[in-house]
């Protein structure tokens, strides 16, 4: 997949599309029952960014001329959707929504419990 997202034969816009469709459903699933520590939180951004700056490529500064690697806040710039982080959390106060709406008198499906 690295290849992929580093290649220059694909537009921006289809490496993005490749990680929000492929990449991103890949590394959340089942994130709803996760427990998330701030180190686990931290790496998950590390990849976040590391991947999104294969998307975006190397920067080329006009005062000096030199290539340079984007800087998180660069990233953050050019990719305007939510970080990994941020899509998780939202994703299991969804998921905590759906089990405080069905009630105690329902039972609670695909997570094995029972109320």
């Amino acid at each position: 997949m690295q290849n992929l997202l580093s290649s220059s034969l694909l537009i921006k816009n289809l490496k993005i599309t490749i990680y929000r469709n492929i990449i991103l459903p890949l590394i959340s699933y089942g994130c709803e029952t996760w427990s998330l520590t701030l180190r686990e939180e931290c790496k998950l951004k590390v990849f976040d960014n590391r991947v999104l700056r294969r998307i975006f490529g190397p920067r080329r500064y006009e005062v000096t001329g030199e290539w340079m690697k984007l800087r998180n806040e660069e990233v953050i710039d050019l990719y305007s959707s939510p970080n990994i982080v941020q899509v998780i959390k939202s994703r299991r106060m969804r998921c905590t929504g759906d089990v405080v709406r069905r009630g105690e008198e329902r039972r609670i499906q695909g997570f094995g419990w029972e109320t």
